[in-house]
């Protein structure tokens, strides 16, 4: 008889979850949606035990909940979540942001500039399209992220990615990023680099504050604050 190899249920767990971020990502799931375990279960291409195993996870974490006769609801957007989602980003960026630039090379910081002058220079010269969008996504939320984890912590990094969560189920209900709001936010990120590569706390600090709340507006659909910089500063 043929050996069997067992997949760990933990490890499927895992997979299971990470699944399940990469459908928000990718707008395949979208914020107040219904669906059963199965169509969960098909969406993220594992099989019915690991999805019923990953569901308390995510009703911990305020992803999704558990709604009698209906099934499983994904998080539900509203004023209170926004609020509460874009504090606790500014509150673990903003200290990861400070210690950022006091770590991070000379030479990696020339790399994180230059992705996001590349997405300019594509943006200026040719027709906003989703691909475009798409990477500009990536390069955006690259930067936040590398901050998180050049701290160390994985108990930071383990709030943050699932509070980054919810700020992109947000950014689904309120449109991510759009073409009228991706030369605005390559702005404000080049603008942010700028003091990171001035080693310069206080304004690291300010800069990121501002770029956070301008996001924060944007959901809410408050005008976008003025920012004291331009393009044409690097461009």
């Amino acid at each position: 008889m043929a050996n069997v190899v067992r997949v760990p249920s933990t490890s499927l767990r895992a997979r299971a979850y990470e699944s399940f971020q990469q459908q928000i990502v990718q707008a395949n799931i979208r914020p107040g949606q219904f669906i059963s375990q199965r169509e969960l279960m098909q969406l993220l291409g594992m099989p019915l035990g690991a999805v019923r195993e990953l569901i308390p996870r995510l009703e911990a974490e305020g992803l999704l909940r558990t709604v009698p006769q209906r099934g499983l609801q994904i998080a539900h957007v509203d004023l209170k979540l926004i609020n509460n989602a874009f504090q606790l980003r500014l509150l673990l960026e903003r200290e990861a942001a400070v210690r950022f630039a006091t770590t991070v090379s000379d030479a990696d910081l020339a790399t994180i500039e230059e992705a996001h002058l590349r997405i300019v220079r594509r943006a200026r010269s040719a027709t906003i399209d989703d691909h475009l969008l798409t990477d500009a996504t990536t390069v955006d939320w690259g930067l936040h992220d590398l901050m998180i984890d050049a701290l160390g912590n994985e108990l930071i990094s383990d709030v943050y990615r699932i509070n980054s969560l919810r700020v992109r189920l947000i950014k689904l209900e309120a449109s991510a990023l759009s073409p009228e709001a991706l030369l605005p936010a390559m702005e404000e990120h080049l603008w942010f680099i700028d003091a990171l590569k001035r080693r310069d706390p206080e304004a690291v600090a300010q800069r990121l504050t501002h770029h956070i709340e301008s996001a924060h507006r944007r959901v809410l659909g408050l005008p976008r604050p003025a920012l004291p910089w331009s393009l044409e500063n690097l461009t």
